[in-house]
């Protein structure tokens, strides 16, 4: 049966893979972000692409490296509740 504690729980659980799978892709470009400006500020360079484009390819980098793991990870999850959710429906 579908109590509201189940349902938290499956809210708690859904949250936790969206800020995981958030997280491996938005530090990557926030730390080459970050490394970026610091080096503008270094040598006071104020190009705008300078700053775009190589948090742009780490963005892409980092979807190219994981973007299976997370497919993976998510469509086992989405299996899961499918099958948590025979078990809840009475």
């Amino acid at each position: 049966m579908l109590t509201p504690e189940v349902a938290v729980d499956l809210v708690v659980e859904s949250l936790h893979i969206v800020m995981l799978l958030v997280v491996i892709l938005v530090v990557p470009g926030l730390i080459t972000g970050l490394l970026v400006a610091l080096f503008q500020a270094a040598t006071q360079i104020n190009e705008q692409t300078l700053s775009f484009l190589p948090r742009l390819l780490i963005t892409l980098l980092a979807i190219i490296l994981t973007g299976r793991w997370m497919a993976t990870y998510l469509m086992d999850f989405c299996v899961s509740i499918f099958t948590r959710a025979a078990t809840l429906v009475g």
